[in-house]
């Protein structure tokens, strides 16, 4: 204890500053030093009251002299105040042999800013001269609803400057934009022209904004700060005669300052009465699967659009059916990519639908309506009738008709009503036989010597299990069948739930065996998989049959007892095929 408590106090870890009095639009350095190894969890302060412009910059300093040696270990900060004031900066914490060490508190006093001379050779006015962040806006007055770009460029003459470092410490905000940001994955130097001068820069942000409503509106500003040198000084020649210039180091604010943006309305004149919202320049189009198909018998229509625009604000139209065609809720699906001139790619609804009856069926054209900002006018693009012929089927009669009524049986049984005890009989303490050396005490005495044969028994029978292998495969087959099938279980009753879970649980049972995404691959596929693994022919077309009868019995009629026969012929399948797997 006494060592330990020598060692810790030995623990030097102190806070310096370059000054403790400064002014508001000046800078101090803080540095935090550690003398021993074995310090980790470095946590410095909340510098509340200071902004940090730099940092940390972290150094070792490691020496052994004349058999002596010595660690040191700093943590550096610049710092600038954000107002004035009297300011403790409090300790910062460490980590060390366990416990929590702290540096030692550090006072500031900060008075009002001073006017610094500026100079030729001044580091931060040749930085102002020769690094510029510039906002580029690709249109200052669309339409609601266009698209426009804003790309972020920070710009700079080589010859004068060089940018170790950059930060953003203030993001711009689009209010009344929709916006998204394209993701820069590195940094690269391009040269361009800027103040008619050609120049390098580097985009350090884009992104894709789209207004929301018409008038005037402002993208705040993006701010960073930098670090890096300049130079400065005269040219002169160094000892061979060639043309050098000094350096200093510089940190500095950059702001794109704000942006004005002047929305344009859309125009009222002749505009669609089904107009929602859509910009751009687009195709519309609706399809259909089957024209002609049994009652009972599923089809698809697809409704979809195409183009350039501001496709993830669009609605898609939606189709009506006519009384007798059943219709499921659409799956919808997107491939919209979207780059500095906008968004591009398409949006798509796909319709399930299934007659009920027989006869023919119309379902009403759709029409979809766009405002084009190339050629400022309204464009309405309109899809053609759908006719479903259905010749074989139940023809409806007055009976076939669906009740929304639902009717609930009350059951009471005798729990529901329980009588309330008013009486009970009280029984002494004293008369209950103790524990200690009661038959129980006995029995529990001797329960671990009979444990003994029970175990070696028991032994004998798992060791007869284990040899036999058939026996062990078809248990092993049977509790996979129950684990992959058991939420197809759950659904019986349930005929669509009920057949999308055994078909799911198929798959999930072959994506184990065959660590294959078999959901995304077609069933001659499957069967292709499964020659190659060995499987007889019979047993993949059982197993191919059962995924057929699946995907089709969702849309035909099917009771219990049928449900059942199918979860029983899905275990089977998989159990074979399990055995031969």
């Amino acid at each position: 204890m006494l060592i330990t408590s020598f060692v810790v106090k030995a623990q030097t870890f102190s806070a310096k500053v370059s000054r403790t009095k400064l002014a508001a639009n000046e800078r101090l350095r803080i540095q935090y030093t550690i003398d021993k190894q074995g310090v980790d969890d470095f946590r410095p302060p909340s510098f509340t009251n200071f902004k940090v412009v730099a940092g940390p910059m972290q150094s070792t300093n490691f020496q052994y002299i004349n058999g002596k040696q010595t660690f040191e270990k700093s943590f550096t900060y610049t710092i600038q105040p954000t107002k004035q004031g009297v300011f403790t900066i409090p300790p910062a914490t460490a980590t060390f042999n366990g416990k929590t060490i702290q540096s030692n508190a550090v006072k500031i006093t900060v008075t009002k800013a001073v006017k610094k001379p500026k100079t030729a050779n001044d580091p931060d006015v040749i930085a102002q001269e020769n690094i510029f962040l510039v906002a580029e806006v690709s249109k200052t007055n669309p339409f609601v609803g266009e698209s426009l770009s804003v790309v972020y460029k920070l710009y700079m003459v080589t010859n004068n400057a060089a940018v170790n470092n950059e930060n953003e410490t203030k993001s711009p905000t689009y209010n009344g934009f929709w916006n998204q940001n394209i993701q820069i994955k590195r940094l690269k130097e391009q040269k361009g022209m800027y103040k008619d001068k050609e120049m390098t820069y580097y985009v350090l942000r884009k992104d894709v904004l789209i207004p929301q409503h018409a008038g005037t509106l402002k993208l705040t500003p993006l701010e960073i700060e930098i670090s890096g040198v300049v130079a400065s000084g005269k040219p002169r020649r160094d000892f061979f005669g060639r043309m050098i210039r000094g350096q200093k180091r510089i940190n500095l604010n950059l702001s794109t300052g704000t942006r004005t943006i002047r929305v344009k309305a859309l125009p009222e004149e002749n505009k669609p009465s089904n107009f929602d919202g859509a910009v751009g320049q687009f195709n519309f189009k609706v399809n259909q699967t089957k024209s002609v198909l049994k009652a009972n018998e599923s089809a698809q229509i697809t409704v979809q659009i195409t183009g350039k625009g501001n496709l993830k604000l669009i609605s898609l139209p939606k189709i009506e059916t006519p009384k007798g065609l059943e219709q499921y809720e659409p799956e919808h699906k997107d491939g919209i990519y979207t780059h500095l001139s906008g968004q591009s790619g398409y949006i798509k609804d796909t319709y399930t639908i299934v007659p009920q009856f027989r006869g023919k069926y119309k379902i009403p054209p759709l029409s979809f309506s766009y405002f084009d900002p190339k050629e400022a006018k309204y464009k309405t693009l309109n899809s053609n009738p759908l006719i479903f012929d259905v010749p074989d089927g139940k023809i409806p009669d007055e009976n076939d008709t669906i009740s929304n009524d639902t009717k609930f049986n009350s059951v009471v049984t005798d729990n529901d009503i329980r009588t309330i005890h008013t009486k009970t009989k009280l029984a002494s303490i004293q008369e209950k036989t103790p524990f200690f050396k009661s038959d129980l005490f006995y029995l529990l005495l001797l329960l671990p010597m009979l444990s003994i044969p029970i175990s070696i028994f028991l032994g004998n029978k798992k060791r007869e299990r284990d040899a036999d292998v058939v026996g062990n495969k078809l248990r092993k087959a049977n509790r996979l069948a129950k684990k992959y099938l058991a939420d197809a279980k759950k659904q019986l009753g349930n005929k669509e739930a009920f057949y999308i879970a055994l078909e799911k649980a198929l798959h999930n049972y072959l994506k184990a065996k065959l660590q294959v995404e078999t959901s995304d691959i077609s069933k001659e596929k499957i069967s292709k998989l499964l020659v190659d693994k060995s499987v007889n022919q019979q047993t993949i077309d059982r197993f191919i049959k059962t995924l057929n009868d699946c995907d089709f019995a969702r849309y035909t009629p099917s009771s219990n007892l049928q449900m059942e026969k199918e979860y029983q012929h899905a275990a089977e399948i998989i159990m074979e095929l399990d055995k031969q797997l």
